[in-house]
């Protein structure tokens, strides 16, 4: 069993930056592949970026160059440096455990565990 804390949304302004943690419980922290959601109004649940055990990354398109993905295992916690930030970057973001051997999936089904979401707004 996993839970996961989202912390640090908040409501910024369009070009700046903000970064989102995910503390996770359980002792098998390392073992699972840790990904980044977001849901905006009236939207479906989309991928944003994930990173996998020993540290192979995927991104969707809308964020590479401006998203990051890094965690660190002593402390259980993923995190998700934003920079550039867009009004179109606006929604709740969640993150979610995987167990998988390669390279995390970009899909939500393919998730086992979900933090409760922290709201992101960019106004412009």
């Amino acid at each position: 069993q996993v839970q996961l804390v989202e912390s640090g949304g908040g409501l910024v302004q369009a070009g700046d930056s903000l970064r989102l943690s995910c503390a996770a419980s359980g002792r098998t922290f390392r073992s699972y592949a840790m990904g980044w959601f977001r849901q905006a109004p009236g939207k479906e649940r989309e991928f944003v970026t994930a990173m996998s055990w020993n540290g192979g990354t995927q991104y969707a398109d809308s964020v590479k160059g401006r998203f990051t993905i890094s965690r660190d295992n002593a402390k259980n916690t993923v995190y998700l440096q934003m920079n550039s930030l867009k009004p179109e970057d606006t929604a709740v973001y969640y993150c979610a455990a995987e167990l998988r051997v390669g390279l995390p999936s970009l899909r939500s089904d393919d998730y086992d565990y979900w933090g409760q979401g922290t709201q992101v707004t960019v106004s412009s």
